[in-house]
């Protein structure tokens, strides 16, 4: 009998699974890549460089990260792909050695007013049971301690079809611990009646104030004037009582107007549906206007902010209800869960603590569970996303993070950094696109891309170690030693502004004095209190001009010319030109391709398969109709100047026939924040966060204000970009403007000529005013976090 000799594979080399160590990129062409082909190290960590724009975003996410989620989706069934979002297979020729991508990108979390830091992370979901299991008194399961479950009761027969049919008679019963008054939101608002009509008048004699109710003409105004219940010809304050409350809140019921079926309903509800359910970002600045003119928001006087039921506040474990747990800061509620000892719920209390102490580990001890979702900073959003993956058993799974340091001061940094090596030597692969020296300081891999941005970037430029790329001619290798050096001579204040007594939030009694007419520059760790001085002290107002952190909204119609207004004026010079209306220079009015509605492509709905999007034959994906594209201006159909770069249309606008300086204004502000590479007409789904910030930038720049407030405008700029940044606030504050920028950034620090510094940590341990003072003052005295690390930055 003979036997099969055996072989050791190790014996003979490396085993064949050993082999798969890289993500190989063949031929990427997504958004502005130009073929791009690159291999990318596992269980390494990767960093990708390269100036705002040239194309880190569109190889990481829109490549790699999307082709990895496309093909973990196609292993479900068709039924389950029907619930899931459809992907598209990237442009890219071949994709190798994908694992399981994670995605922790810098999206902010839904501003929805009942999502909290508790609900987006599962924690209030596991404080909910504790309560419902060793609450006294005790009130009912989980959902009774939930404030977005309502209470519901009903009883009636109801027939059961299983034999002969019978009437039963049936009762149901769910308790919630919504708070009934303020719908478990925590706030009600009030709108002010005087700012929607004047009383003195009648409706026939335009007495809406509302901005676009016009007696005349419009609709919603008819309705009202010819509804049979309110008297069109009498002056709203000599309503009845029975008109006033049909005229405001009247039930949603069918009326004929000029013989046409409408709804009428009562003016408040109207309001609340036609305004307060959208986004007041998204509004057209005289809307908001009205909205914040309008309607004010209070503090629920029921619940008392805590958007819980009585019931639900009651029940206590301890001397502790689930409202005061929620409005602690998370590592004080971390000392008190470490503290219960119960063998009941002994596995319950272990994921509580480890998701607490996750909370700690990343920097956000000092966030309670009550915080809305919204209010939280782009930095903060994306670490409350880690906080799920930090304890995960998980290996040789592909981490993709954006830009993890945003919002973080430089003593947090080391914090991150600690926590991305921690991810990659479990064996995972970890990506990040980053600009801060800091952070790159530790790859162990680095591709940088560019050399320049937008159809100028696009292309590897570099790849190898840190120590490589700094020998390397690269934009990011020649910028990554850059050190902005203290100012020899600041300016001197021209005034100050005083705030007395700021309690917003953490902010504890502080009294300070900002100067005017200077660079001043608020610092100190994240959870300070620098957006609560600033943004609650120095409210957006008349002469007040506040750029914040909250994302500019825009569909793939949307576009930088259609963002900034630059397309009124184009459409108005070109229907001026031609002897014609400007709305058919709209590719969202009347000019568009009735094939394509003005989208330039068509949309094919594959169900749970990706969709097809092709170029319209009929308009060539130009999005105008054929008619529209012979009428120019300047020697250019509108299609043609939507696809020039902004450098090249401020040159176009600013000489010869096609002169037009509304527009060349709009474009100036474009280039000046460094956006002259962008097309005027790239849809804005396809921009990267940096240059998202800086086109919003851009359109406040033209407000008329005295002072400028920036939060973070640094955010998604390279090493590069920072210096052209530097020299906008510097023409600002020339040009007789007061500049307040919330910065963490150290060459935006060394540069200020006023620097107000507040900690000395987060929560309840800042608050305070720890330095005010020059650049030059806080190097010297070294006395905060801040001041040890500039004078670290600039040498000193």
């Amino acid at each position: 009998m003979s036997s099969a000799k055996r072989t050791d594979p190790l014996a003979s080399g490396a085993h064949a699974a050993d082999s798969h160590d890289l993500i190989r990129v063949h031929g990427a062409r997504e958004n502005n890549l130009k073929d791009v082909s690159v291999e990318i190290p596992k269980r390494r960590l990767t960093v990708f460089t390269g100036v705002s724009g040239s194309g880190k975003s569109s190889l990481v996410f829109n490549t790699i990260a999307a082709e990895s989620q496309r093909l973990i989706n196609e292993t479900y069934s068709a039924f389950v792909q029907g619930f899931m979002p459809t992907l598209a297979r990237p442009e890219v020729d071949v994709l190798d050695g994908l694992t399981t991508a994670i995605i922790v990108d810098q999206q902010r979390m839904g501003a929805d007013p009942r999502s909290t830091v508790g609900t987006a992370t599962d924690v209030n979901a596991m404080l909910r049971i504790l309560f419902s299991r060793l609450g006294e008194p005790h009130i009912g399961p989980p959902s009774a301690y939930s404030f977005n479950t309502a209470s519901v009761r009903a009883s009636g027969a109801i027939t059961v079809e299983r034999g002969a049919k019978k009437a039963v008679k049936a009762t149901f019963q769910r308790t919630g611990g919504m708070c009934t008054h303020c719908e478990g939101r925590g706030t009600v608002s009030d709108i002010d009646l005087t700012q929607l009509y004047d009383d003195s008048k009648s409706l026939a004699e335009g007495a809406f104030t509302i901005p676009g109710w016009k007696s005349d003409s419009q609709w919603t105004v008819q309705v009202y004037a010819q509804s049979g219940f309110v008297d069109p010809d009498k002056p709203i304050r000599d309503y009845t009582d029975t008109e006033l409350r049909d005229f405001l809140h009247g039930e949603p019921v069918k009326v004929k107007v000029n013989g046409v079926n409408l709804t009428y309903e009562g003016l408040i509800p109207k309001i609340q549906k036609s305004f307060l359910s959208k986004d007041k970002e998204a509004m057209q600045p005289h809307i908001r206007a009205f909205v914040e003119r309008a309607v004010t928001f209070t503090t629920c006087p029921e619940c008392e902010g805590t958007r819980l039921s009585e019931g639900a506040r009651s029940s206590r474990i301890g001397k502790i209800s689930i409202a005061d747990a929620c409005a602690m800061e998370i590592r004080d509620l971390a000392g008190w869960v470490r503290d219960l000892d119960e063998p009941s719920v002994a596995p319950l209390l272990t994921a509580l603590r480890d998701a607490l102490d996750s909370f700690v580990e990343i920097g956000l001890g000092y966030l309670s569970l009550d915080r809305p979702a919204g209010t939280l900073s782009g930095g903060e959003a994306q670490r409350v996303k880690m906080v799920r993956h930090l304890g995960s058993s998980l290996t040789d799974t592909t981490y993709v993070f954006d830009e993890p340091t945003v919002g973080l001061h430089p003593h947090d940094i080391q914090r991150m950094n600690d926590l991305l090596l921690r991810l990659r030597d479990k064996g995972n692969t970890v990506l990040v696109v980053e600009h801060k020296p800091e952070a790159i300081a530790i790859a162990d891999h680095v591709i940088d891309l560019g050399p320049g941005a937008g159809t100028a970037g696009g292309t590897v430029c570099f790849q190898g170690t840190v120590g490589e790329l700094r020998a390397a001619d690269t934009v990011t290798g020649r910028h990554l030693d850059d050190r902005a050096a203290l100012k020899e001579s600041v300016r001197k204040p021209t005034g100050a502004l005083e705030i007395r007594g700021a309690r917003r939030h953490n902010l504890q009694d502080v009294d300070v004095d900002v100067p005017l007419g200077v660079l001043c520059v608020v610092t100190g760790v994240a959870g300070s209190g620098k957006s609560s001085l600033i943004h609650g002290s120095v409210p957006a107002g008349a002469d007040v001009v506040s750029v914040d952190q909250s994302p500019i909204k825009g569909s793939r119609r949307s576009n930088p010319a259609t963002y900034t207004g630059l397309l009124d004026p184009i459409r108005k010079a070109f229907a001026k030109a031609n002897g014609v209306k400007p709305a058919l220079f709209s590719a969202n009015s009347e000019g568009a391709c009735p094939t394509c509605n003005g989208a330039g492509v068509i949309y094919t709905d594959l169900a749970m398969m990706a969709g097809v999007a092709a170029p319209c034959e009929d308009c060539e994906g130009k999005r105008f109709q054929p008619a529209v594209l012979e009428y120019r201006f300047g020697g250019r159909d509108i299609s043609e100047v939507l696809a020039m770069p902004v450098d090249r249309a401020e040159e176009f606008f600013g000489t010869g026939e096609a002169r037009t300086p509304a527009a060349h204004r709009i474009l100036q502000r474009l280039s000046d924040v460094g956006l002259g590479y962008l097309t005027l007409g790239q849809p804005l789904t396809t921009l990267s966060g940096g240059e998202r910030q800086r086109l919003k930038l851009a359109t406040h720049m033209s407000e008329k204000g005295g002072v400028y407030v920036l939060d973070e405008p640094t955010t998604g700029l390279h090493l590069a970009d920072v210096e052209q940044l530097l020299g906008l606030l510097d023409r600002l504050v020339d040009a007789g403007k007061s500049v307040i920028v919330i910065e963490h950034h150290q060459a935006v620090m060394a540069h200020a000529d006023w620097i107000i510094d507040l900690g000395p940590g987060a929560g309840h341990d800042g608050g305070r005013v720890v330095f005010e003072g020059t650049p030059a003052d806080l190097v010297a005295a070294r006395s905060t976090l801040t001041g040890e690390h500039l004078a670290a930055y600039v040498g000193a």
